[in-house]
């Protein structure tokens, strides 16, 4: 995929001879946009201080305005490149410099550079324009990163001509054919937040994603649910498809994109995504619900943030959270809700189960029903009770299970098996669409899939598996990096941190203030940063770790650096149960004592009381391990991991219950910080 057209762009000497009239009006027609007096003026202002400050540069290069960063639901004010470099302009008219706006430019640097392939090697120049700022403020420092992205540069107006100059002469290469630039593919890697934000602004999922061969995969396998959709549809059946992937895959994205296509209330098609994870629940309605407001009027301005859909013009953050939880749920809400009438079928023909690994078995649904609603009678399933609120349906109905492998992290949980076998024994006229990845042992089926023949209606569809992670753009060796080490499988281990070094940093250090600050100096921009660790962490105390302390996921993950319980902030910390399905770009993995490497076998620990308490369940032991499984593979683009040193003077943290695991972490290739 090509970056999206510009709403307006011309090379720069047609640009100087052009009217302010003209070059609006192509803006305007090119965006399908408003003429509101703000955005006029604002316009005005712009390209009289471009068509003033570029004059020395005629015939050096192109201009863009309103280009689109759909990654970031968002469109940068102006770009230009001029000579060897690309400069990034955003203007704030009739506004002094503010935090956010210096940020906002850096994103847009840093998303150009990371996923536009004609953008890798250039040159970067982000520049912040604020016409009420000081016009006799010194000229600013002009700091190169090593990716070749300048540090934000903050001028007046007067000051951007020589900037430009200063900046050309700083840094040398071969001139930009901006034709050839402009058809670089883009490849973005969104987070889950930024993802679901595009796909409700009615982006589609192409141009959100990656568009390599091997990301193609999400592509065709958003297709296929499709497809299966209105197949149950036209010829009235039911139908059950079961969607694998590897970790960080876009499992729950392609969930979205089904969702977001269809959430119109009154629409046959309309779908709900559900999901027993509350953290990501609550994380994704709320941003989409800040984001709605922040679009909706009077903030709106010259259109920024808008996809090909409809505008949404919301007027208070209690009616976007009713809008947005229309179609994303928790799945135990949609569950009392059906069991509050159990003839009436749901509104929606389609229902998206995100990790449906982790719906609960016969055991745990019966004593949750008994402990918390009263119900001594019931006796399925979670998986078998939501099948049968879909089969209700008099004419057709579609459930889709995001199936992840390798990732129960609780008790309770059924796994796949309790889907298939629900399907077999309950409901065998349902036609099954599986991949046939399903099979593989991380997915816990049991051999369930021996009595596949058994199924009246099966069919395998191999595009319903996601092989290529998605969630590291730097390194999709990352993954199995985290399994082999999980594993304990040394040499594998090795190899994949070769391949990870140069583009997918990782150390490794015992002092938590010194991975702390290395989280500062890496992220860049609105990059997020966090401390995650266990919930079996307990011993982490004398480092100021509480995991007892109840933390908020939506703050934790939506707010901003000012903001004390945000993770930027670094003093409250999230467990694997906050955030599984979710994603920092920068990591710190505290280590605790839980989980202990001796002599080459790791060993599972749960602090009771005042001491260490010996795992022995298999299934406890195996929660444990994904749950640093989850931990080690929430960074997009590098993490630190901190060993404690322990002391000698603490029974319940001496040296020798860190020192093994620290070892072994760095006999694998980590390199201390």
């Amino acid at each position: 995929m090509n970056l999206q057209p510009a709403f307006h762009s011309a090379p720069i000497d047609a640009f100087l001879r052009s009217e302010v009239a003209t070059i609006i009006g192509g803006i305007v027609e090119g965006g399908r946009l408003s003429q509101t007096p703000e955005q006029l003026g604002a316009w005005q202002e712009e390209i009289r201080i471009l068509q003033h400050a570029l004059k020395p540069y005629a015939g050096a290069g192109r201009i863009y305005f309103e280009l689109s960063i759909p990654r970031l639901g968002k469109r940068i004010d102006v770009l230009c490149v001029i000579k060897h470099v690309i400069f990034i302009l955003e203007f704030k008219v009739g506004q002094d410099f503010d935090s956010a706006a210096e940020e906002q430019v850096q994103d847009y640097a840093l998303d150009l550079k990371n996923f536009h392939y004609t953008s890798h090697d250039v040159p970067i120049a982000p520049i912040l324009i604020a016409t009420e700022s000081d016009s006799n403020r010194t000229a600013p420092e002009l700091l190169l990163g090593p990716d070749k992205i300048f540090k934000p540069i903050l001028i007046h107006q007067d000051k951007l001509t020589e900037t430009i100059e200063r900046i050309l002469s700083q840094v040398s290469g071969s001139d930009i054919d901006a034709r050839e630039w402009e058809s670089g593919y883009y490849h973005p890697t969104p987070t889950i937040v930024q993802a679901a934000t595009a796909l409700y602004r009615g982006h589609e999922i192409a141009e959100i994603s990656r568009s390599d061969a091997g990301a193609q995969n999400l592509l065709r396998t958003s297709q296929t649910v499709d497809d299966v959709i209105h197949r149950a549809r036209k010829e009235s059946f039911k139908a059950i498809c079961f969607v694998t992937g590897v970790p960080g895959a876009g499992k729950t994205l392609v969930g979205l994109d089904i969702a977001t296509k269809h959430n119109d209330p009154e629409s046959e098609l309309h779908s709900v995504f559900l999901s027993g994870n509350g953290p990501l629940v609550n994380v994704l309605c709320e941003a989409l619900a800040r984001d709605a407001v922040d679009r909706s009027e009077p903030k709106e301005r010259k259109g920024k943030g808008k996809g090909k859909g409809k505008s949404r013009r919301v007027k208070t953050l209690t009616e976007a959270r009713r809008e947005v939880k229309v179609f994303i749920q928790n799945v135990h809400h949609f569950r009392d809700d059906c069991l509050n009438d159990v003839e009436r079928p749901p509104i929606e023909h389609v229902a998206l189960f995100d990790e449906a690994q982790r719906a609960w078995n016969k055991e745990q649904t019966m004593r949750f029903m008994k402990r918390r609603k009263g119900n001594s009678s019931f006796d399925q399933s979670e998986p078998e009770f939501l099948i049968s609120c879909m089969d209700r349906h008099s004419d057709w109905a579609v459930i889709v299970c995001l199936v992840g492998g390798g990732q129960e992290i609780n008790t309770g949980e059924a796994g796949i098996a309790a889907w298939v076998e629900a399907v077999i024994d309950r409901f065998p006229n349902w036609h099954v669409f599986i991949s046939p990845q399903l099979r593989a042992k991380d997915y816990a089926t049991d051999n369930v899939l021996e009595r596949a023949s058994e199924i009246l209606n099966l069919e395998y569809k191999s595009d319903l598996h996601l092989s290529v992670p998605m969630r590291s753009f730097r390194s999709e060796a990352v993954s199995r990096l985290v399994h082999f080490t999980l594993d304990m499988d040394v040499e594998a281990a090795r190899k994949a941190i070769d391949q990870t070094r140069e583009t997918y940093p990782i150390y490794l250090t015992r002092d938590l203030d010194k991975a702390k600050e290395w989280l500062r100096n890496k992220a860049r921009g609105t990059e997020r940063y966090g401390i995650v660790v266990s919930s079996q962490a307990e011993r982490l105390r004398p480092h100021a770790i509480d995991v007892t302390s109840p933390m908020d996921p939506v703050h934790w993950f939506l707010n901003g650096k000012e903001d004390v319980r945000s993770s930027f902030y670094l003093e409250s910390v999230a467990t694997e149960f906050h955030v599984q399905g979710l994603e920092v770009d920068w990591a710190c993995v505290t280590w605790d004592a839980d989980f202990r490497a001796i002599k080459n076998k790791w060993q599972h620990w749960s602090f009771k009381g005042d001491r260490w308490e010996k795992i022995v369940k298999d299934d406890r032991r195996r929660y444990q391990k994904n749950a640093y499984r989850v931990l080690l593979t929430r960074a997009r683009q590098g993490m630190v991991i901190v060993v404690p040193e322990g002391d000698r003077n603490d029974h319940t943290r001496p040296p020798s219950y860190y020192d093994g695991t620290y070892d072994y972490l760095r006999s694998i290739g980590f390199d201390d910080l």
